[in-house]
This record gives C-alpha cells, structure tokens and sequence, in this order.
C-alpha cells in the first residue's frame, strides 16, 4: 500500500469488526511476521487491538505471550503466528472483506 492510497473501507470494516469481537494482537515492532500482519491491514490496522508487548512487558507475561503475533479471541483462545483475513473470519464470524 503506498502512502498516496486510499485506505479500503472494506478492510476497515473488517478490522472493526475484529475490535468489536475482540480478537486482539500481541506482538513486537521488530517482529517481521507482526510487520507482514500489519501490512496485510494497511492503514485499517489502526482499528485492530494490539498489544505491544515491548511496552506492556507485564501483560504479556501475564498472557503467557511466547511468540509473535499471537492472537486471543474474547474466548482466551490463542492463535500463534501470521493469520490470514479467511483465518480471523473463521475465528470471529467477520464478514470477509473485498480487497479488489
């Protein structure tokens, strides 16, 4: 996504709908596989809930976070590694968004 991009309102609504279901993100900024996650967001990544886990050191141990991106869903359930929008989908019942 370049800077002079829309953002997708489709993916916006996607990742609102991840906030609503609280499928939450804890990872690291030097994490490449929580970078690519970002990425794969765009500018909606800003809706998505996420814990930096270099800031919020005692939360993340306390969530027993042992890799990165690991996500947890409303429900503790936990998911480790890159998940793909299919993935949060099945996950949360979001609707897919439409990126084309």
């Amino acid at each position: 996504m370049t800077k002079d991009s829309k953002p997708n309102p489709e993916i916006e609504k996607f990742a609102q709908c991840l906030a609503e279901k609280k499928l939450t993100m804890y990872g690291a900024y030097w994490c490449p596989h929580c970078q690519s996650q970002k990425k794969l967001f765009g500018d909606a990544f800003k809706y998505v809930p996420y814990v930096e886990c270099t800031q919020q050191e005692k939360l993340c141990i306390e969530k027993k976070i042992d890799s990165y991106p690991t996500w947890i869903d409303n429900n503790d359930n936990r998911y480790s590694g890159e998940l793909t929008f299919q993935k949060m989908s099945e996950i949360t019942s979001c609707p897919l968004p439409k990126t084309n």
